[in-house]
């Protein structure tokens, strides 16, 4: 592997009449990309040379595996995740698009699990053809918390200094309001903040959190979860040290320099949250998993369906998110390294 190890990163091809190839093998066409990383995408041989011809990605062979035991460190690499013969329909909406989607995702999960990969990729879903008997999940973020038995997935969107992240994520609007409780709130900002720390290395975050009724519910006229629920979680966490602050108007909130004075923006729910992010970073946003034991990153868009095969998807989000989840990779590494050496130096003061 040379002297320095490379991050091995996984990559889900995610539905494969969607974009998810062409935004992979895009940024993979560019050979800076994995100067510093092993990519490992899980399709099959043909499937991934079907899509570099129809979109004409030109300029770099693979090398084709059965595990992920023979992979080329200096070498893009694709492992053979299905033998059948998996057919392509670029743009719509077939049985074959979710079910290989699902082997896709299933066999790098389980090789992140076995330690034969570092990072995961996503590439897009449609989460409606991926739903069977072993994928019944409203998308990546629930499949992967179950996996690894965490109780508190975080969804984080980040592009440059702007995080967001999510109380309620995959959700009827409908029912945000009853699911809202001050516990919820202060348990997604506990996992907020601690991942601001540890996978984005900032030093005591500061949170902005937003209420959720027009105007935080103007005295009550428009709801009363700003007083009932969203300040006493405030309170609860600042309590506890955590710096936050709010709750803000969702509306004025992302237009505002204000939100230059923080680290992180709590929403409550995912349009509030999401529409303005990508409205602001559509090209180039990640989405981020935080509160999960491995290191997980998307794109920021959905398959893109109506511009499948065409050769027109913008790779810049995917590539950010290869960027982004080899940074947290390296900042969760010297964490746990300065983590260890303040545990030594307490020991050797004890002794």
């Amino acid at each position: 592997m040379g002297k320095h190890k490379k991050i091995r990163v996984a990559i889900s091809c995610g539905d494969i009449n969607g974009i998810g190839l062409e935004v992979a093998l895009k940024t993979l066409s560019d050979s800076r990309v994995y100067e510093h990383c092993v990519p490992v995408i899980y399709a099959s041989a043909k499937t991934v040379n079907f899509h570099m011809k129809t979109i004409g990605v030109e300029g770099f062979s693979f090398k084709e595996c059965k595990t992920a035991d023979e992979i080329d460190a200096n070498k893009i690499n694709v492992v053979n995740t299905w033998s059948d013969d998996a057919f392509v329909n670029f743009g719509q909406l077939t049985e074959d698009g979710g079910k290989y989607a699902f082997k896709s995702l299933q066999a790098a999960v389980e090789d992140i699990a076995s330690n034969k990969m570092d990072v995961l990729i996503t590439a897009p879903i449609n989460k409606e053809n991926i739903q069977s008997a072993d994928f019944n999940f409203p998308g990546h973020t629930e499949y992967l918390a179950n996996y690894a038995n965490e109780d508190n997935p975080l969804m984080i969107l980040a592009h440059d200094q702007l995080r967001v992240a999510l109380v309620s994520g995959h959700m009827a609007l409908k029912d945000v309001s009853s699911s809202l409780s001050a516990d919820r709130i202060v348990t997604k900002a506990q996992v907020f903040a601690r991942s601001l720390t540890q996978d984005f290395g900032i030093n005591r975050p500061k949170i902005a959190i937003l209420g959720l009724n027009p105007h935080n519910g103007d005295g009550g006229l428009m709801g009363e979860e700003e007083k009932e629920i969203i300040r006493p979680a405030i309170a609860q966490l600042t309590q506890e040290g955590i710096l936050a602050f709010g709750p803000f108007p969702a509306d004025g909130f992302f237009g505002s320099s204000q939100r230059s004075n923080f680290d992180g923006v709590l929403a409550m729910y995912h349009d509030q949250g999401l529409a303005p992010f990508k409205a602001l970073s559509f090209d180039g946003g990640v989405n981020f998993t935080a509160g999960l034991p491995i290191v997980r990153t998307s794109p920021d868009h959905g398959t893109a369906f109506d511009i499948a095969g065409k050769g027109e998807a913008d790779p810049t989000s995917f590539r950010n998110a290869i960027f982004l989840a080899m940074d947290i990779y390296n900042t969760r590494k010297s964490q746990r390294a300065l983590e260890s050496s303040a545990l030594q130096t307490s020991s050797d003061k004890a002794l």
